[in-house]
């Protein structure tokens, strides 16, 4: 969003603010009360979009990084990502009561009669952004159902710990280079490889190039031999990485050891 100051300039009023809560690359989190207090002040309707994210909430242990998100007007939250929940499964959460519905309620005769014989307010096809999407909340109410918010949590943090262990991994290993030195807030973790004929290199737009071309190739050479999935990307000025993401809490240390060994076998002779 642009300071203020620049939209009065062009006569424009900002009214909303978007905060992430888990971004798809990075998995990184914004300061979510220090953005409320900033829509409190000037009345500004906060959205939430945590749908990589808002998992987190199933977590005693990393819970803390959404606080403020209990402040935010509405939130979105894809429970078919980190909660494993079958594609589709996407929710919006609205604070404000019956604002969904009214701004969603067509009132079509030939899908909610009036003059039923049963109460009609349990029709709640209107407040729905998609009216047939009515399955996606089944199909995660019965997966908390058989897991139970501790099952749930166990499973994040699983996920979170086998990030940790990767990042650890990646810091101790010379061929490897990490796009962030922070510790991972989410289950992101992104980094580099670096062969054997770059690490002499001096950084610039010489190694850049080259780097650039090192994720695809070994990419491709993974999936010709149908060892490993993991995916890449460019992301502002840096060139392309990997970006190993951790949803699967079946995945266990064996398989990131096998991965970080696998990569300098497809790699060392780029």
């Amino acid at each position: 969003m642009r300071p203020a100051s620049v939209l009065s300039l062009q006569g424009l009023v900002p009214f909303y603010v978007n905060a992430t809560a888990g971004t798809t690359v990075y998995g990184a989190f914004d300061p979510l009360n220090a953005i409320a207090d900033i829509c409190q002040q000037h009345t500004l309707w906060m959205h939430v979009d945590a749908a990589w994210g808002g998992g987190l909430l199933m977590s005693d242990r990393h819970k803390m990084k959404l606080q403020g998100i209990e402040r935010a007007c509405s939130v979105t939250w894809n429970p078919h990502k980190m909660m494993g929940v079958p594609l589709q499964c996407s929710a919006i959460l609205i604070k404000k009561r019956g604002l969904l519905q009214e701004c969603n309620d067509f009132g079509a005769e030939y899908l909610f009669q009036t003059d039923k014989n049963y109460d009609v307010s349990y029709d709640t096809g209107d407040k729905s952004i998609q009216c047939g999407r009515h399955v996606d909340v089944f199909k995660f109410w019965l997966m908390w159902k058989a897991k139970g918010s501790e099952g749930f949590g166990s499973q994040v943090n699983k996920c979170l710990e086998n990030a940790e262990y990767l990042y650890d991994e990646l810091q101790r290993r010379t061929d490897f280079e990490l796009v962030l030195k922070n510790k991972p807030e989410h289950s992101n973790v992104c980094f580099w490889y670096i062969p054997p004929s770059l690490r002499g290199l001096t950084p610039g737009p010489d190694r850049d190039a080259r780097l650039h071309q090192v994720a695809p190739r070994i990419k491709g050479r993974m999936m010709a031999k149908g060892s490993v999935m993991i995916g890449y990307q460019p992301l502002g000025d840096k060139v392309n990485f990997f970006r190993c993401v951790f949803s699967n809490p079946a995945t266990q240390r064996e398989d990131i050891d096998f991965l970080l060994d696998e990569i300098p076998e497809l790699g060392n002779d780029l």
